[in-house]
């Protein structure tokens, strides 16, 4: 992908998560590895008025070119890509029933087993820190550790990462379904959770899982 299309994509997948009920106003926060580092989307601009022109090109050390302002939480994506080379692209997003359950501090239990399909047992809830800072940043990447490929994020929003934009946003997507569908059981008793043995399967299943013959 050339850096020409790399910023129309993440305009284009900030739009389609207003679409998709992720984000509302100017929250919400998207980037592509890009080289040594990444393109970011910048601060303040809502994704119905964003630019491929105001898309930000920056080091994983703060340091930025051009006239646009990167993202507030550009360590987050920076500390992600730091810590996981398979990550290609990072989403942070503000859903509503992601946000419902950060707000109670609590993770996602097996309670289904799509929940393997994020590469644990849990999407856990990385602790509380305030939002632009290096503390949050190390909080949400040490959540996802080595294997996790999304996490809550108390009394924020969610994060996903993928190996491009598309998955990280269908994973993204995924993950409010799930907040929504585990509220939901919630509200109408206790839900069952599966054991460990049983998200064992279902990881071992996920890994052949949609994948075509050539």
């Amino acid at each position: 992908m050339t850096e020409t299309d790399a910023r129309s994509a993440l305009v284009q997948s900030a739009q389609a998560s207003v679409r998709l009920g992720l984000n509302s106003g100017t929250v919400g926060n998207f980037s592509l590895r890009h080289g040594a580092g990444m393109l970011i989307t910048p601060t303040g601009i809502a994704p119905g008025a964003m630019t491929a022109d105001q898309i930000v090109a920056m080091d994983l050390h703060g340091k930025w070119q051009g006239d646009w302002v990167p993202s507030s939480e550009w360590s987050i994506h920076a500390h992600i890509y730091a810590a996981r080379p398979d990550a290609g692209a990072v989403i942070h997003a503000h859903p509503d029933h992601c946000v419902a359950l950060s707000c109670l501090r609590q993770a996602i239990p097996p309670f289904h087993y799509m929940i393997a399909g994020f590469g644990g047992t849990t999407i856990p809830c990385a602790p509380y820190a305030c939002f632009g800072s290096v503390d949050l940043a190390k909080a949400v990447a040490g959540a996802l550790g080595p294997n996790l490929s999304a996490c809550l994020m108390a009394n924020h929003g969610m994060v996903a990462l993928g190996p491009d934009l598309a998955t990280a946003l269908s994973r993204a997507a995924k993950l409010e379904t799930l907040a929504r569908q585990y509220l939901l059981a919630r509200a109408a008793g206790d839900p069952v959770l599966l054991t460990p043995a049983e998200m064992e399967e279902a990881a071992a299943r996920y890994a052949g899982y949609g994948k075509q013959p050539r």
